[in-house]
């Protein structure tokens, strides 16, 4: 983006606040700077949290008590690090993800949460959720 200079004419570079030449100040246009929206590179990325959350604090209590028990090494252990890890595999299994084709568009969604509308990624158009099946908001 080059510039010309209002009062002498020299040709400037887009870096330069004042003239070098007669010292007076450079004004550049500033064009606005339009961008794509970038859809969300994960999809149901929090539609598992809830389960998550609420297996975890069972799985740690039954596993922690097992544990107490002779079967703790083969059971017990093994539901505490699940309950550890439940948080976060809910997400990245998508649990109680809606997912399905985008009935303006035909691309493949799937909502993040459970919710009612949302738009599609693809098309900016809305889209309403009922009885788990992906309809045209009007």
């Amino acid at each position: 983006m080059n510039a010309t200079c209002l009062k002498c004419g020299m040709n400037l570079d887009a870096a330069w606040a004042f003239c070098p030449h007669c010292a007076a100040p450079c004004r550049h246009s500033t064009e606005a700077v339009l961008r794509k929206h970038e859809g969300a590179p994960v999809t149901g990325a929090f539609s598992g949290l809830l389960f998550g959350l609420v297996a975890a604090p069972v799985l740690i209590i039954s596993g922690g008590m097992i544990c107490l028990t002779g079967l703790g090494i083969f059971l017990g252990v093994p539901l505490v690090i699940l309950g550890v890890l439940s948080p976060l595999l809910g997400p990245v299994l998508g649990l109680n993800q809606q997912r399905g084709q985008c009935p303006w568009c035909d691309a493949k969604i799937g909502s993040v949460a459970l919710i009612d509308r949302f738009s599609c990624p693809a098309c900016s158009q809305r889209i309403v959720v009922r009885r788990r099946e992906l309809l045209r908001a009007e």
